[in-house]
């Protein structure tokens, strides 16, 4: 079976690994944390970076960082993995769906325009797939509305906006380092900022709500990550280029190889972008293709070949629907989620695997017009 992603680690991870179990800090201290916090802040282009458990986890960090509370609204993009929408039901306040753009799949800035209302404090912006979305027209609503923004870059480390990595555009961004990422540290995640006042909230947050030690100001949380995680992320950080190289190098061939099929629209990268490719995507159009999306996984998958589909919307769940208006629509978000398949994409995957892929859609398509 052809996996839909897997982590490349190497010899650089094991050796920084056995160092961080022979210096005895094992656990929510040592050396690796800081200097993983540090590189990986000066990668994206922020002055601080606070290094936690989860991506989950770095986004209520920085809901709570930011002051969100009871009463008050995000906007959240429909199509994403549940967790923004989930963080900020955790902190009290109302998630408020916003649909996504149908060309790059990230929220719609026209759309947060319509949304937004006197209880509006914050938007959440997912950077989708590795997709940058419309950075330059979201900072705009959000200073003519005195908004913060927190990107979520969980599936985006290393994407651009205009040259600017994501991430550092917003208020708060956050990382996850998850298995199937980028970068990976097994679990755990990022907040990073520019803001010292933030930075010094996450951390606090992050540690129990302790100042000075056992005495606790705030109530906190444990959304520490271990030094051994910090050991691999900082491993993983010393690879990005070569990994994101891969992850391009991969949609390229992708793309080329999938071009000219009729009913299969390749992963898009705007003019003003850079693709970070966490998973390449592609949209399955029936009406050209002959068979749906969900048909097309079934084949593949009985070809040896892993798929997954797109994010289900989040307005369609039944935890959600009290957040959903009657007769509410999220055109984009319900199009893409339909048609959206995650294709084998990880960094170690072989030149003749990527093949193998692209030769079974094509076998299935000359069967599907006989």
């Amino acid at each position: 079976m052809i996996p839909v992603a897997n982590p490349d680690i190497g010899e650089k991870e094991l050796s920084y690994v056995i160092d961080a179990i022979k210096s005895g800090w094992i656990s929510s201290q040592g050396e690796y944390i800081r200097r993983f916090e540090n590189k990986f802040a000066k990668f994206v282009g922020t002055k601080y970076g606070i290094a936690v458990s989860s991506g989950t986890a770095a986004l209520h960090l920085a809901l709570l960082a930011l002051g969100i509370k009871e009463g008050d609204e995000v906007l959240v993009p429909d199509l994403t993995f549940a967790s923004p929408a989930n963080m900020v039901v955790v902190t009290g306040a109302r998630p408020v769906f916003v649909d996504v753009t149908k060309t790059y799949w990230c929220i719609d800035p026209e759309e947060i325009r319509r949304k937004i209302t006197n209880r509006t404090k914050a938007i959440i912006v997912v950077h989708l797939y590795g997709n940058p979305a419309k950075m330059d027209e979201i900072l705009e609503i959000a200073n003519d509305y005195g908004l913060y923004i927190i990107e979520d870059a969980a599936e985006a480390h290393g994407a651009e906006f205009k040259g600017k990595k994501v991430g550092s555009l917003g208020h708060v961004g956050i990382f996850s380092f998850y298995g199937n990422k980028i970068i990976t540290t097994g679990e755990g995640g990022m907040v990073v900022t520019n803001d010292q006042e933030i930075a010094e909230e996450v951390r606090l947050l992050r540690d129990h709500g302790m100042r000075p030690r056992y005495w606790h100001i705030r109530v906190g949380f444990n959304y520490r990550m271990t030094n051994i995680q910090a050991a691999i992320g900082l491993a993983q950080l010393e690879r990005i280029n070569e990994l994101l190289d891969k992850k391009r190098r991969i949609a390229k061939l992708y793309s080329e190889l999938l071009s000219d099929v009729s009913g299969i629209l390749p992963h898009p990268e705007m003019r003003w972008a850079k693709n970070s490719y966490w998973l390449y995507s592609i949209l399955i159009e029936r009406e050209k293709f002959g068979l749906s999306r969900d048909q097309v996984m079934q084949f593949l998958y009985k070809n040896g070949i892993e798929t997954r589909k797109f994010f289900y919307p989040l307005h369609i769940m039944p935890i959600y629907k009290q957040f959903v208006k009657e007769n509410e629509t999220f055109r984009n978000s319900t199009f893409l989620h339909e048609r959206g398949l995650n294709l084998p994409s990880g960094p170690k995957i072989s030149d003749e695997e990527i093949l193998k892929v692209c030769e079974t859609l094509l076998s299935l398509r000359t069967l599907t017009k006989k």
